[in-house]
C-alpha cells in the first residue's frame, strides 16, 4: 500500500521517495510487525483462555513440562498475521514472489491450524496422523515447485543449483539439458520438484520438532530469518550480488520485506514465549515459519546453505532420525530422548540454559552461512 503511495506521490512530494528503497521499507516493515505483535500479544493470550485453547502435553515427554499444561497455545495465528499484515502494507504486491511466499506461508499455516484444532476439540496431543499431515505438506510444497517451474519458462526464475563454496559450479536441476522446454517436457524438471518438495517439508518438520521448550524455537527463527534478510537483499541488489559473486535475481528484493517482517514478528511473540511462556505457536506457527523460511530460501537459490542458515533445526531433526533409525535397527538408543534439546533436559540442564545455548549455536550457524558471500 505505502508503495503505491511512492508511485503516485513521489514526484510531487519529496518525502515519499523514501518508500523507494527496499532498506527503508524493511526496516519499517519489521517495526511495523514488533509493533503489531507487542499490541495484539495480550489481546491474543487473553481471547484463547477464554476459548479454552490450551496446550495439552504428551505423557511420554519430561515431566517438568506437564506443569506447562492449559499454556495458550495457536500463538502462530499472531506470528502469521504480524507478519502478513506489514508485508501487505510495505512491499511492491504487482511482485508475484511476495504473493507466492505468503500464499505458501498462508498453507502451511492452515495445516497447522488444523492439527492444532483437532487436539483442542479431542483434548489430547494427537491432531492429524503423521500420513495425513505429510501429505498436505507435500501437496503444497509440490504446488510451490510447479509455479517455479512456470516461472522458468518466463525466465523469472531459474532450477539451477547454486553452490556456496564453489563461483562456477550451477548445474541445472533437469533429467537432460535437451528437456529445457516446460510445454513440452514438463517431466523434465521431475527431480527439481521432488528436491524443492524434500526441503520445504523437511525444513517445516524440523522447525516443528525444535518447538518443545520456551522461545526455542521462535528465538532461532528471529536468527535465521534475520541471515535470510541478508541474502535476499544481497541477492536482489546488483551491485552486491556481482561483488560478492551471488546469482542475481531483481525480482526477489520485495521479499527482503517479508522476511524483515518474520524477524519483527518472531521478536514480538518471542516476548510472550520466553520461558516461562504466556502462549505457544503451535503447529500453526512452526509448520508455517518452516515453510516460509524454505520458500525464501530457495526462491533466493540458497537452498544448500540452508541447513546452515536454520542449523539448530537441522541438528534437532537429525537428532529425531538417528533416534529412530537407532532403535530399530538396534533396539538401542542413542540419546535419553530425541529431540536433542530433551535429551539434555533429562541430563540435568536446566531449561533457560539449554535455550541460551541453543541460541547461540544457532548464531554461529547463521554467522556461518553469511560468510560463504565471502568464500564464494
Amino acid at each position: 500500500m505505502f508503495y503505491f503511495l511512492y508511485l503516485q506521490l513521489h514526484t510531487k512530494i519529496h518525502f515519499f521517495n523514501l518508500f523507494h528503497y527496499i532498506t527503508f521499507r524493511t526496516a519499517y516493515a519489521s517495526l511495523t510487525a514488533l509493533a503489531l505483535s507487542m499490541v495484539l500479544g495480550p489481546w491474543v493470550i487473553r481471547k484463547l483462555k477464554e476459548f479454552q485453547v490450551g496446550q495439552y502435553i504428551r505423557e511420554e515427554g519430561p515431566k517438568a513440562h506437564q506443569a506447562k499444561a492449559g499454556t495458550p497455545t495457536m500463538g502462530g495465528v499472531l506470528i502469521n498475521l504480524c507478519a502478513i499484515i506489514p508485508t501487505l502494507l510495505w512491499s511492491d504486491l504487482t511482485n508475484v514472489y511476495v504473493w507466492l511466499v505468503l500464499g505458501t506461508t498462508v498453507a502451511f499455516a492452515a495445516i497447522g491450524f488444523w492439527d492444532d484444532y483437532q487436539k483442542v476439540r479431542r483434548r489430547q496431543n494427537l491432531g492429524l496422523t503423521a500420513r495425513t499431515k505429510f501429505l498436505l505438506q507435500i501437496l503444497v510444497s509440490f504446488v510451490f515447485g510447479v509455479i517455479l517451474v512456470f516461472l522458468t519458462a518466463r525466465n523469472l526464475y531459474s532450477t539451477a543449483l547454486t553452490f556456496p563454496f564453489f563461483k562456477n559450479f550451477r548445474p541445472a536441476f533437469l533429467i537432460s539439458h535437451f528437456l529445457e522446454n516446460v510445454w513440452t517436457y514438463p517431466f523434465a524438471f521431475l527431480p527439481f520438484l521432488l528436491f524443492v518438495v524434500v526441503v520445504m517439508v523437511g525444513s517445516s518438520n524440523a522447525v516443528n520438532l525444535t518447538d518443545g521448550l520456551d522461545g526455542l524455537a521462535i528465538g532461532c527463527v528471529v536468527i535465521a530469518a534475520s541471515a535470510l534478510t541478508v541474502l535476499t537483499y544481497v541477492a536482489g541488489h546488483a551491485v552486491l550480488s556481482e561483488y560478492l559473486d551471488v546469482e542475481h535475481l531483481p525480482f526477489v528484493s520485495e521479499l527482503t520485506i517479508f522476511c524483515g517482517s518474520l524477524v519483527g514478528s518472531s521478536l514480538g511473540f518471542l516476548w510472550y514465549n520466553a520461558y516461562p511462556a504466556e502462549i505457544f505457536m503451535g503447529d500453526v506457527g512452526s509448520l508455517s515459519l518452516g515453510g516460509a523460511i524454505a520458500a525464501v530460501a530457495v526462491i533466493i537459490k540458497q537452498e544448500l546453505l540452508l541447513p546452515f542458515i536454520g542449523g539448530i533445526f537441522v541438528v534437532e531433526a537429525l537428532s529425531v532420525i538417528l533416534q529412530v533409525g537407532s532403535f530399530k535397527l538396534r533396539r538401542k538408543r542413542i540419546f535419553r530422548m530425541a529431540p536433542l534439546h530433551h535429551h539434555f533436559e533429562l541430563s540435568g540442564w536446566k531449561e533457560s540454559k539449554i535455550i541460551a545455548r541453543f541460541w547461540i549455536a544457532a548464531l554461529i550457524f547463521a554467522l556461518f552461512a553469511l560468510s560463504t558471500l565471502k568464500l564464494r
